[in-house]
């Protein structure tokens, strides 16, 4: 594992552009270039499809479509050359240079943001002023259309063509490469592109192939792809005055988690998986699945900057909503049991049994997804229109089935689960497990009177008498029934009470429960971890205790591309975005000190000695856009857009020590300290 260190290998210090001179020797750690839509590391000879996935039950997992793009430049026996590799995040395009003294030969891969059914490889040959011989660069290209995931079909010739299986269907056409390109002699520059199209249909793909070769023609096919990256940074700028290894870190983590998305989503939503849609063929990087990481790491980053773009997301749930309802009937409960592992349908793929029955936490992750995007941005045609009340009062139903009452405590139990922790199994009332179904129970019921439903008073009851394990002696919370203090823990979970669930408890407990966990938390565990122990010290300012846990996320982070890996030994998946999401929590979360309420979005930064300044721009919130200035002194708070059709509810701060209200107006910065406090509507009667 190479650490970060100071700066590039090419000497840079820009955060943004990640380059080195030579390839990791592991494969697994080269970068990706994906959209929404498609996805490949680069120089792979597979790419994958969001959504397709080949196998049945625990052997699903995405489809490997034999990739076009896997192009690499090279001159042997040329002496001379120097070489770079670079991703660069701002245009999401990752190159490879080759530079003699007479020219110099460039390479471009990647998957085109705006026309989401494009993979594109560019190779562009300048000569230098004095040089006049032709210039010939090989082109590797060990393309076959070949797959042992997909009953492939070679097409009519459409510049080439290949077609593919009978459900769901993948077409793709492609520009045949070469084995060399060559500038000739006269020419002092020439570029060469070559277009790999994927849809589900054939007129899909031809239709962006046509889109593509037009853009080609016109010299815009690069330039729309880098508009439509610039648009998406502008709208979610980051920017600390702190380490420039933190900022990398912090760049790229976000990069990669906006390369699973799109702004104004036009898919049908598929879900985001651990290792991003790269990744995820038999055997790797959990199949491509969708796990609770969707949802409790990867969602809130999300959902802070593009609200549009987290509604995909809650779609995805929705769309698989009938394979829930069909888990739960198997187990033989009510309602929907979302799986532990997700594909096209929402029936359960977990190739070992244990985790789908066992592990259910992950429906009232999903629901907790539900309820932050509702109270960020109140839109009730999700769930009035759209599927999304259906799906709460699903899981709320499979909630009260899961639960039996305990005459004995009086309260209702939860038994026979696997908690976060995967080392304990068949336990027995897990903290985070009853606390996350007890935030369901009362969200849906807040919900119901919000859309003036009626409220079922099983839901009130069980929220009310759910138990949550608590030890009033030594004031903290037991991972479960039985838990004895000093037994290993594999991963966060109790600690997960206090962000996400913020689960009501004294700044006291909130303490000792980081103390109890932190020292027998496995130390080379799930990249996440630490982030979240890194939150809670934050939340209670101690600050230097907390940045020293989110240094050790540094251990999963490879060079030169900031790939992250699942184990700091280097195991599991690859370009895990969990461990990203859950790091730009601590800082966006973290740093900041943002909760997405009921009624507000809470703000109570808490900066460590080495961050001078933090600048968040693009924070959503009920329809507006904020920009957010802070240093450990003062803070700044600027409203940036607000829609007029319809009109986005109009702000105020309010700071909680004082109470003072601040009104917000587009296009005025207001001045506060750095304290804790509250973005809201301004309540009734106030001006």
């Amino acid at each position: 594992m190479m650490p970060l260190g100071g700066a590039m290998a090419d000497g840079s210090e820009d955060p943004a552009v990640f380059s080195s001179s030579s390839l990791p020797a592991d494969p697994r750690l080269l970068a990706t270039v994906t959209n929404a839509y498609l996805g490949t590391r680069v120089y792979r000879d597979t790419l994958h499809v969001s959504g397709v996935y080949s196998g049945a039950a625990g052997d699903t997992h995405r489809a490997d479509v034999p990739s076009p793009a896997n192009v690499r430049m090279a001159m042997p026996g040329a002496g001379g050359l120097d070489e770079t590799f670079a991703l660069d995040t701002r245009t999401g395009t990752f190159s490879h240079e080759l530079r003699a003294t007479d020219f110099v030969a460039t390479q471009q891969i990647y998957a085109h943001y705006s026309l989401v059914h494009l993979m594109v490889v560019s190779i562009t040959i300048r000569r230098s002023a004095h040089a006049t011989r032709p210039i010939t660069i090989q082109l590797q290209t060990p393309f076959e259309p070949k797959s042992q995931d997909l009953d492939l079909k070679q097409g009519p010739d459409f510049q080439g063509a290949c077609g593919g299986g009978p459900c769901p269907a993948v077409h793709m056409l492609w520009t045949p490469v070469p084995g060399a390109l060559t500038l000739r002699g006269e020419e002092r520059e020439r570029r060469w592109q070559f277009l790999t199209a994927v849809a589900g249909s054939e007129e899909g793909a031809k239709g962006s192939y046509r889109r593509g070769l037009a853009c080609a023609a016109a010299g815009s096919l690069h330039r729309r792809h880098a508009r439509a990256w610039a648009a998406l940074w502008r709208g979610c700028s980051v920017e600390l005055a702190g380490p420039l290894r933190l900022r990398r870190a912090l760049r790229g983590s976000l990069f990669y988690l906006l390369s699973s998305i799109t702004p104004h989503p036009v898919l049908p939503p598929h879900g985001i998986s651990p290792g991003g849609v790269a990744n995820g063929a038999r055997g790797e990087d959990y199949w491509g699945h969708v796990f609770w990481d969707q949802e409790t790491w990867i969602f809130p980053n999300i959902l802070l900057f593009y609200p549009k773009a987290a509604r995909a997301m809650l779609e995805y749930r929705i769309h698989t909503l009938e394979g829930a309802l069909h888990n739960a009937r198997e187990q033989g409960y009510e309602g929907a049991k979302f799986p532990w592992e997700s594909a096209a349908t929402g029936r359960e793929v977990c190739p070992e049994e244990i985790y789908g029955a066992q592990e259910i936490h992950v429906s009232g992750d999903v629901l907790l997804a539900f309820e932050q995007y509702y109270h960020s941005t109140q839109d009730q045609k999700l769930f009035r229109e759209d599927g999304g009340w259906r799906l709460v009062c699903a899981v709320a139903q499979y909630w009260c089935s899961r639960m039996v009452w305990s005459e004995e405590e009086q309260c209702y139990h939860i038994r026979d689960v696997m908690p976060p922790d995967e080392h304990h199994c068949h336990v027995d009332n897990s903290a985070y497990t009853n606390a996350v179904a007890q935030r369901s129970l009362t969200f849906a019921a807040d919900l119901a009177r919000d859309l003036m439903f009626p409220v079922p008073e099983q839901w009130l009851r069980r929220a009310r008498s759910i138990k949550v394990p608590f030890d009033a002696g030594k004031k903290y919370h037991p991972e479960y029934d039985g838990y004895s203090p000093g037994e290993p823990v594999k991963q966060a979970d109790v600690v997960l009470l206090g962000f996400p669930l913020m689960h009501p408890m004294s700044p006291a407990v909130r303490r000792n429960d980081l103390e109890v966990y932190e020292p027998v938390t496995e130390p080379h565990g799930p990249a996440m971890t630490w982030s979240m122990f890194a939150v809670g010290w934050l939340e209670l300012k101690e600050v230097q205790r907390a940045q020293a846990l989110l240094n050790k996320c540094f251990s999963h982070i490879t060079e030169p591309f900031k790939i992250w890996v699942e184990n700091s030994d280097g195991s599991g998946a690859v370009n895990f975005l969990t461990g990203m999401g859950g790091f730009l929590q601590a800082i966006l979360f973290g740093y900041t000190g943002f909760r997405i309420t009921r009624s507000s979005l809470r703000f109570d930064p808490a900066l460590p000695d080495d961050i001078h300044e933090l600048n968040v721009t693009g924070v959503s919130y009920l329809g507006n856009k904020l920009r957010f200035s802070i240093t450990r002194e003062a803070m700044g708070i600027e409203v940036t857009e607000s829609p007029r059709d319809p009109p986005a509810p109009p702000l105020e701060a309010v700071l909680a020590g004082s109470g003072q209200r601040l009104p917000l107006h587009k296009g005025q910065r207001i001045s506060l300290p750095t304290a804790a406090g509250c973005i809201r509507r301004p309540s009734p009667g106030t001006s």
